[in-house]
């Protein structure tokens, strides 16, 4: 079963466009709160791993798919789960659904490669890699 974790967020204001329908890069934002939710979940916040560790997950793919709009106050879920765990990359998928019923807004992905210090992809550490595939 894939690692997963969701987070609830209520649609702001400054989200939304001038028909209070919610900007699209927004939604890559919520996959952001989402996923690094899932980390800290995980017992891996980003700020430790990149301070103690010395590596970096930066974002070299995103995707998203809009099915629906969302609007000022409605409240969302965002799921994320870990869908590859690659040597150096791994792919993390969303999906964005209107509370209370579940309305479908939004698919989509990221891909991520670790980088040390020097910029470079290193390979995912076995202990890291563990937590990811459990």
């Amino acid at each position: 079963m894939p690692i997963e974790h969701t987070t609830r967020l209520r649609v702001r204001f400054a989200e939304t466009d001038a028909m209070q329908v919610v900007y699209y890069a927004e939604y890559f934002v919520w996959f952001e709160v989402a996923r690094t939710e899932l980390f800290r979940a995980m017992g891996m916040p980003y700020s430790v791993i990149s301070r103690k560790r010395g590596f970096h997950t930066p974002v070299v793919q995103a995707h998203a798919d809009y099915k629906s709009s969302a609007r000022y106050d409605d409240e969302v879920a965002v799921r994320v789960w870990v869908s590859k765990v690659g040597r150096s990359s791994l792919r993390l998928d969303y999906e964005v659904t209107k509370l209370p019923g579940k309305v479908l807004l939004c698919i989509g992905h990221t891909v991520h490669v670790l980088i040390g210090e020097d910029g470079k992809p290193m390979e995912i550490p076995a202990d890291i890699r563990k937590k990811l595939s459990d």
